[in-house]
């Protein structure tokens, strides 16, 4: 599994969690600068808002959302080659400045995440998540974490309570139906799924639930279902063209009727079997009658030659 897959690496401007007019409020140049960037950076204009927030940190040194704002963008700017060393300073600076507030530790989190350095993303994101116990955020991402380290309870355990804090979180319970998958708990992972899916039909998700179908539990019927449904949202989806091939192929192998037995051909008869035996024991047997009869004949021959000279 990639991380990052899941994990959005767009800008996460946290100040758009504050109202702008109430920023601006303060009417020094550093909040406008970092308001600007914002804007900016909404647009895709990563190069311009990053400037913007540079003349925020230049007009305020302890402007912790200009810091978490442009670190942010390094990390977006940095996905491919997941150079975030840029990030990572940024997120520190607004912790440094900022210890109560919980953005730094959550960006943060979440860029360790990413570097697949989940220990000390945990120790991040609990802070997060004990400074503002109500965002969903730093739970979720402690989710991601605990899946990177294999602890399968405790990621359900918090995807869980992602969940009852939002009932319709599609993502929550697609990352429930990996779990579950990963412990071998197959039916909870289609249920899960399902969930997913009633919220948000995601070819993703169909592809997922399509491959617990297939693989675990050879039901290539429904398998195939989802995979053709992903087709439809997503028909140049090479992968799942070729999960579809195996399924149906899999499928048609299942179905197709038994072969017809090959007659065993029948045997050439042993040289030594009981009839032949008996066929030579009795030839055996008539050839040493004959050889009597023979012997005896020659024999009687001669007494009765003897017998009339003796008679004469």
């Amino acid at each position: 599994m990639t991380i990052s897959k899941y994990l959005s690496t767009a800008a996460i401007v946290y100040a758009l969690t504050i109202p702008i007019g109430e920023a601006k409020q303060a009417g020094d140049t550093s909040s406008d600068h970092n308001n600007k960037g914002v804007e900016l950076a909404q647009q895709n204009k990563y190069e311009d808002a990053i400037k913007e927030f540079n003349l925020a940190i230049q007009a305020n040194p302890k402007n912790a959302n200009a810091y978490v704002n442009r670190g942010s963008i390094f990390r977006t700017l940095h996905a491919q080659d997941q150079q975030y060393d840029d990030a990572i300073k940024d997120f520190t600076k607004a912790i440094e400045v900022a210890p109560k507030d919980p953005a730094g530790y959550l960006e943060r989190g979440q860029t360790l995440v990413l570097q697949k350095q989940f220990t000390e993303a945990l120790t991040d994101l609990n802070k997060a998540a004990e400074l503002k116990p109500d965002d969903n955020a730093p739970i979720r991402l402690r989710g991601f974490a605990e899946i990177g380290m294999g602890e399968w309870d405790k990621a359900a355990a918090d995807f869980m309570l992602v969940i009852q804090k939002d009932p319709n979180d599609a993502q929550a319970y697609e990352r429930l139906g990996f779990i579950h998958r990963s412990q071998k708990k197959y039916d909870e992972a289609i249920a899960d799924y399902d969930k997913s899916l009633a919220i948000k039909p995601d070819p993703d998700v169909y592809t997922k639930r399509g491959y617990t179908y297939v693989t675990y539990l050879q039901n290539y019927e429904k398998g195939i279902a989802d995979y053709e449904q992903t087709l439809k949202i997503n028909p140049n989806d090479y992968d799942t063209q070729q999960r579809l091939q195996y399924a149906q192929a899999a499928l048609a192998a299942k179905n197709a009727p038994p072969a017809a037995a090959t007659p065993a051909p029948t045997p050439e008869p042993a040289l030594f079997n009981p009839k032949n035996i008996g066929i030579a024991l009795a030839v055996f047997l008539a050839l040493i009658g004959i050889i009597f009869m023979v012997t005896r004949r020659r024999g009687g021959g001669g007494q009765e030659s003897d017998t009339a000279g003796r008679i004469r």
